[in-house]
C-alpha cells in the first residue's frame, strides 16, 4: 500500500508500507525522517505524530480515548487532524494516505 509522507519542508517521501503494519512501522522500515516513535508503537509517547490528509481522515479508524489523551502531549501543535501513526493499520483502503510529518516531536 503506497503512502505519502509530507516534511516540514514541503518534501514528500512515498513508501510502499506492507498490509497490516501500523503506519510508524512503515516510516521506520524505510527511514523516514521525523518519525521518532520512541515508545516502539506502544501508545506511550506521542513521538510518532502525524496529521493525516483531510481527505482521508474519515477513512481511519476513530481515534481512541488513549490516543486522544497522548495526542493532548504532542511536542507540536494538535489539530483536528492530528493522529500517532502507531494507530494507524495500512490497509489496501488507504492506498494514497498522505499524512504530514510535524516540525517537531518531542
Amino acid at each position: 500500500t503506497t503512502i505519502t509522507f509530507i516534511h516540514p519542508d514541503n518534501r514528500s517521501e512515498t513508501v510502499e508500507a506492507e498490509d497490516g503494519a501500523t503506519l510508524m512501522l512503515a516510516a521506520l522500515t524505510h527511514g523516514v525522517d521525523g518519525i521518532v516513535a520512541e515508545c516502539g508503537g506502544n501508545a506511550v509517547c506521542a513521538t510518532c505524530h502525524v496529521y493525516v490528509d483531510d481527505a482521508w481522515t474519515s477513512k481511519l479508524e476513530p481515534v481512541s480515548d488513549d490516543e486522544d489523551a497522548l495526542l493532548d502531549g504532542t511536542a507540536a501543535e494538535r489539530r483536528p487532524n492530528s493522529r500517532l501513526s502507531c494507530q494507524i493499520k495500512v490497509q489496501p483502503a488507504l492506498a494514497g494516505l498522505v499524512v504530514s510529518i510535524p516540525d517537531r516531536q518531542s
